[in-house]
């Protein structure tokens, strides 16, 4: 029965993605490599970087630049922004304590049943403190350090020494300490790949671009204030497939059922993600889940993101009107600089969060499901395009390159190194006038003041 499930998923999620002309690999890594949890293709936004890029497991800093061709003839680079999501954490405190009352509970209530539930009880020791709270760790500045190195060699003349020398390289970062560490691991993976160390670097801290979020009152009053904003995930917590895991996970610790929760099961699969995505152990705590759990699992996290991040309330993606704006104003300068010979910002870093990330990506009309993910709709969404685990693991990133080709200046968008077609665009790299067509009733439209007033109605702008 599992092999059928495991066979049906690769299938579904080889069918939903290519709906949105992503090429992901999605036949699971670890039947090639037993140090990766058979679950890893699951972990939503605590994913390593690598489950959408396997190919970097054999070498972190492979690039296919065919992937590139813009479908056009003569056509250069002239400019790159990119947005990042920081790299791998540790785990917030809220989590920690979960997974400290989970623990607790294997070693007084959990029988020596299973050689894996035995090594949780004698060998495995709980390492995380509260002090960690979402700190960038090492391997989350080495998916900074190796995606600068990969985006150099895909982009060489502009992501250049000369340009990192000539402030022609601009670097833009949330406040928050795993951001701003994962913006100077990206400056060091570039002055490591071109052997220089003199140069000074620097970077800027601008919130209202990295965590629009925060700054948007209606967001914050309606949805991240307001428990009925998530009211999905609060049902789908107490839907039968959910009760259903939890059952298991209780048979499988050999506990009584009362004292297994879905906060307790959702820490569990955070420790088995954060083990591997921090340390790339296959840990014990992985063996409480089959592909089935995980899916549900997946579904859960994926349900909070849609409702509070993405499609769920208009005011989530109105959020980030600013970045969006910004974005656009940017190319618009670029687009203007190059008509008289020279573009003054040849690259933009931006780094920031999946809450970052998620929204924009919403608001540009990626991802857009035809029915909404509902606490009842489980069995239907299996085909889902919006699976974070495949949109916003660690590092994830959103690349938008300008080009000039003889047809006029063309827009390429990269996702996690991969061409994506703009919503209804059928072009991997449109003219620039098409794209901004596209956008034209955001680009005079979403206005941040207006939409995150408290006071003023919502607009709905569909594209």
């Amino acid at each position: 029965m599992t092999s059928t499930l495991s066979k049906q998923s690769i299938l579904i999620r080889t069918f939903s993605l290519a709906l949105t002309g992503v090429s992901f690999y999605t036949v699971s890594t670890s039947t090639v490599n037993s140090n990766i949890p058979a679950i890893a293709n699951y972990f939503g936004t605590k994913g390593r970087y690598e489950e959408v890029n396997p190919h970097l497991i054999n070498d972190i800093h492979s690039v296919n630049k065919s992937l590139l061709k813009p479908g056009c003839t003569d056509c250069t680079a002239i400019h790159v922004t990119a947005i990042i999501r920081h790299g791998t954490r540790y785990p917030t405190t809220k989590n920690i304590k979960r997974m400290q009352r989970l623990y607790d509970l294997v070693l007084d209530k959990a029988l020596h049943t299973d050689n894996w539930l035995n090594d949780i009880k004698t060998n495995w020791k709980m390492w995380y403190t509260d002090d960690m709270d979402g700190k960038l760790v090492e391997k989350g500045r080495d998916d900074h350090r190796h995606l600068a190195v990969r985006l150099a060699n895909l982009f060489p003349s502009l992501m250049s020494e000369e340009n990192l020398r000539s402030k022609r390289i601009r670097f833009i970062t949330s406040s928050k300490h795993r951001c701003v560490d994962s913006v100077v691991a990206f400056q060091e993976g570039l002055l490591s790949l071109w052997r220089v160390a003199e140069i000074g670097l620097s970077h800027t801290i601008n919130d209202e671009l990295m965590r629009f979020f925060d700054e948007c009152k209606r967001f914050v009053e309606d949805v991240e204030n307001n428990k009925t904003a998530l009211k999905e995930v609060y049902l789908f917590k107490d839907s039968a497939d959910m009760k259903r895991v939890e059952l298991k996970v209780a048979d499988r610790l050999q506990v009584p059922y009362s004292l297994i929760t879905t906060d307790l099961v959702e820490a569990a699969f955070f420790l088995c993600s954060y083990e591997f995505a921090i340390k790339s152990l296959n840990s014990p705590w992985c063996n409480l889940f089959d592909e089935t759990d995980a899916q549900v699992l997946e579904y859960k996290n994926d349900l909070k993101q849609y409702w509070k991040r993405g499609y769920g309330h208009d005011i989530n993606r109105k959020s980030s009107c600013t970045l969006f704006h910004d974005l656009f104003s940017r190319l618009d300068q670029t687009a203007h600089e190059f008509r008289f010979g020279h573009v003054s910002e040849a690259v933009t870093i931006q780094v920031g969060h999946a809450e970052t990330l998620l929204p924009l990506l919403t608001l540009m009309g990626f991802f857009r499901d035809e029915s909404p993910l509902t606490a009842d709709n489980f069995d239907m969404q299996h085909s889902r395009t919006f699976r974070t685990s495949l949109i916003a693991p660690y590092a994830a990133n959103l690349v938008f390159v300008l080009y000039d080709c003889s047809e006029g200046l063309r827009l390429q968008f990269l996702l996690n190194e991969k061409p994506l077609t703009f919503p209804n665009i059928n072009h991997q790299a449109p003219l620039y006038s098409t794209v901004r067509e596209n956008y034209r009733e955001l680009l005079h439209g979403c206005n941040f003041e207006k939409e995150c007033d408290l006071h003023k109605p919502n607009y709905n702008y569909e594209l």
